[in-house]
Order: C-alpha cells, then structure tokens, then sequence
C-alpha cells in the first residue's frame, strides 16, 4: 500500500529538514493486527487479552497487558532505564483521566439500578490567594434528586455527576502520581523533592481532569500548600481540544463517525442484530443516530460498569433479557477497530489530527525549545486530559498499533543530552507509551529511543508550522 500525502503548504514540506536530510511527513499505515481487521473483530469472541474488569490486573498477568480501566504507565518496576551516557533534561506527560461513571449521554433512558458517589465529595469553592483575605470554607458538591422535582433525570439515580472520577478511580490517580515519582524522583534524582517552579500541571476545562490532577499531585508529593493547575480558556483550548477547526471536523465526518461512507459504515451494518439486542434491552430508541453513528455510548456505558463491577443491565421489567458477556465482548472489540479506523487507518487520519490537535503539539514542541534554550526554568510539565486528546496525539505521532486509549493512558516525552555532545548542543528524544517506548510506522520517528531531536522538531514544524500557522490555515480553508 502507498502512503498518502498530506495536503499541506509546499513551503512547510520543503522546509521539514532536520540536520540529517529531509523529514517524511507522509501518512504510513499501522501495522495489521485484528483491531483493524473486521473479520477478526466479528467472527472472534472474547477481548484477545484486552481487560475491561478491573483497575488491578489479574493474578498472573504481566504488567503492560492493555487493561482499559486502569492503562499501563511508567513505574519503576518496568521502566527502561537509559544508558549511563545519556543525561534526562526535560520531561512532559500527557495522559487521561483515570476510571469515572458514564457521561450523562450515555447512559440508558431508565437504568435499572442506582450509582452512589457518596464516599467522595467534589469540592468547587473558590479561595483568596491573598494571605490578608478572607478563607473560604472547604465546601463539596453533594448530588441529590428531589422527591418534589417532577423532572427526574435519566439513566442512573443516586449521588453521582456524571461524569465524574469515581473513589477507586481517584485510587488510581493517586497511585499513577506515586509511580511517576518513584521513577522520576527515587530513581533518577531528577525531580525536585518539593513542589517548585520546575514543575508544572495543566488539565481541560472539564472538571474530571481537575479531580485527577488533584490525587496524581497528592501521590507525588502530598503538598502542604495549594498547587496551580494551569487552563486555557475553552474556546481555544488546546489540550482538550476545544478551538474550532471546522475543516478538521469536517474531515472526521467525511470518513468516521456519521459518515456514509463504505469503509465506516461496513461495521456498523455488520452489527446489525448486535444493536437490535442492545436496543431491546437498554430502551434506546433504534432511531436514535447518536447511539448508531458508532458504538462509542455503548461502550462507554458497559465498560464504565464492568470496571466498577457493577452488573451488565438487564432490560426494564424483563430480567431474563441481559446483556451478555459475549455480546459486551464484541462491542469492546468493535470500539477498538473504530478508534483504529479514526486515528490511524484512514489515509485521512493524519491532516485531521494535525488540525485538531496541531497546536497542542506546537505547544509541546515550544516548550521543549524553551527549556533547552534556558527561556524556561521548567523540568517538568503534566498535562491530564482525555481520550479524544492521546488518541489524535498518537495519531500524529503515527503509532505502529492504535487502540482506544484506557483509563489513565500515558504518553512521555523525555528530551536527553549525550556526554561529548555538550559542546554542539546535540538533543535526543525519547517517547514512552504505557510505560515503554513508543514504535511509529513513520519511518522518520521509527522505535522512537534516542531519537535526534532536531528529526522530531522537524516532523513536527513540518505538520502544523512555525506557531502553528499552517494548523490554522487549515482549519480556516
């Protein structure tokens, strides 16, 4: 198969060199694997070994398996330590928020049972940063329905706002803290034992990844005062993403979800009898697009139960009709081979992340030139966001093998120096995901370990340009 050119400016495409020649900026299929091989997807059963259970993995299995509910990420025990000629200057972490309940829109029209959120609180008050000021009270959100209010919601009924980062899911990004800092603190004196302006942490607008960043910074370094969490507006939002691109949306819509394309709608018209069933039992209107345009809302809806151990759902007043493991299975397997298909599979994959998430990847580009330039005194910056984030970042970066990015998925970007290379200034770069470092079907980034950083800086500057000025030339067109 031929790579598919992107469609960019012939200047950035000309200018994407690094010292050693010219940067391929080419879209490079996947390798082939059964996520994106629908036949596989369909006439198999089970999850071929991906985990939809369980924050902690099973008696047995080792460490880096792909476990939706609580992803690999980098910890001591299985960190690929550098050799001892190479000197780690600069660190960023991108990963998504850890296990929470549906969002609102994926639950059911009636859910059978109840979710409890009462052994959290969701503390939302603001405070003076002036010591002279006023305190305010530690005041939490607690979610109730009125017995007078006629408008009860849907779907769940108990003290939950979905979404939120349920207890075993704020476990576990306390627990993805403390790992962090066992490797990059105990292990490699790299980070500073205290809080400090070498170290930052950023998150979106939405305030599950404010609920995340809290316990990953207490399972860092527990601190006594408050810690910033830096955002930018929601209009313009990078991270998330939240800017308008309509060319980047509208080129999602032109191959992936709510496309009439064949190569999209091939799944979905194979899952015919499986959405019937779901239907049938949820009480979803089979009318409904939202729900059919893909199987992202009964995805979320299983697997966010099967995590929590919580029952598959059973149909409102039948309960002879349930969702079977089997057929749970097959739509986990689905969802994999539609987030393959969005983000790496189509040829047009590429140009759609580039302009979606384009200028985070220029933010990330500039922040490691700031540090190497001595601009910024920052070691270290962690950003906590969400699956539609890492999935187009991983998208740019052309991952060898996609999936739907778990629970509390990781991406690192670790910059080195080279003992004998101070004098030229020489820069190597390292990408770790899940904790291990990171193989691209690009042949420019290949199994990126030790990569030379002027090859990055160029693949990057050649996709979405200087400030990112060719990302919003596309988005505008």
């Amino acid at each position: 198969m031929q790579p598919s050119r992107l469609i960019l400016p012939l200047l950035w495409v000309a200018s994407a060199r690094a010292q050693n020649g010219t940067v391929d900026l080419q879209w490079h299929a996947p390798n082939k694997t059964w996520i994106n091989d629908l036949a596989a997807v369909m006439n198999s059963s089970g999850t071929n070994g991906f985990l939809f259970n369980n924050s902690a993995l099973p008696e047995g299995v080792k460490y880096g398996t792909y476990n939706w509910c609580n992803m690999p990420h980098v910890r001591s025990e299985e960190y690929p330590t550098a050799s001892e000629e190479y000197s780690l200057e600069y660190v960023e972490v991108i990963h998504r928020h850890h296990k929470r309940t549906p969002y609102a829109s994926n639950t059911f029209p009636k859910e059978s049972y109840g979710w409890s959120c009462s052994e959290q609180g969701l503390f939302y008050y603001g405070q003076p940063l002036n010591p002279s000021g006023n305190a305010s009270a530690q005041s939490y959100w607690f979610v109730y329905t009125s017995e007078t209010n006629p408008f009860a919601p849907p779907g769940f009924n108990g003290t939950c706002q979905f979404p939120q980062i349920t207890r075993q899911g704020l476990d576990d990004s306390w627990q993805h803290g403390k790992d962090l800092f066992g490797v990059y603190h105990d292990l490699l004196n790299f980070l500073p034992s205290e809080p400090s302006e070498k170290v930052q942490y950023r998150v979106t607008n939405n305030a599950i990844t404010s609920q995340v960043a809290g316990m990953l910074i207490s399972g860092m370094y527990a601190p006594k005062e408050p810690v910033p969490l830096r955002i930018q507006p929601s209009s313009v939002d990078s991270l998330e993403p939240g800017y308008s691109c309509p060319a980047g949306s509208a080129l999602y819509s032109a191959y992936g979800v709510g496309s009439t394309a064949a190569n999209w709608t091939a799944h979905l018209t194979s899952a015919r009898s499986l959405y019937a069933s779901l239907d049938d039992i949820s009480g979803v209107p089979t009318d409904s697009t939202d729900w059919h345009k893909s199987f992202d809302h009964y995805y979320d809806n299983l697997s966010a139960r099967q995590c929590h151990a919580k029952p598959l759902p059973c149909k409102i007043g039948d309960s002879s009709k349930c969702v079977s493991q089997e057929q749970a299975d097959t739509v986990y397997r689905l969802g994999q081979y539609e987030y393959s298909f969005i983000h790496r599979d189509s040829p047009k994959s590429l140009q759609a992340a580039v302009g979606s998430y384009g200028v985070f990847v220029a933010e990330l580009a500039q922040n490691i030139r700031d540090h190497i330039s001595g601009k910024s005194p920052l070691i270290y910056r962690h950003n906590v966001a969400h699956d539609g984030s890492v999935s187009r970042l991983l998208s740019i970066l052309q991952i060898d093998v996609m999936v739907w990015v778990g629970m509390g998925s990781e991406v690192v970007f670790e910059v080195y120096s080279k003992k004998g290379d101070d004098a030229q200034g020489k820069k190597y770069l390292r990408i770790l995901w899940g904790g291990q470092i990171l193989r691209s079907s690009n042949p420019s980034l290949g199994l990126v370990d030790m990569l030379d950083l002027d090859v990055f800086l160029a693949y990057v500057d050649g996709l979405v340009g200087a400030g990112a000025n060719t990302v919003v030339g596309f988005c505008k067109s």
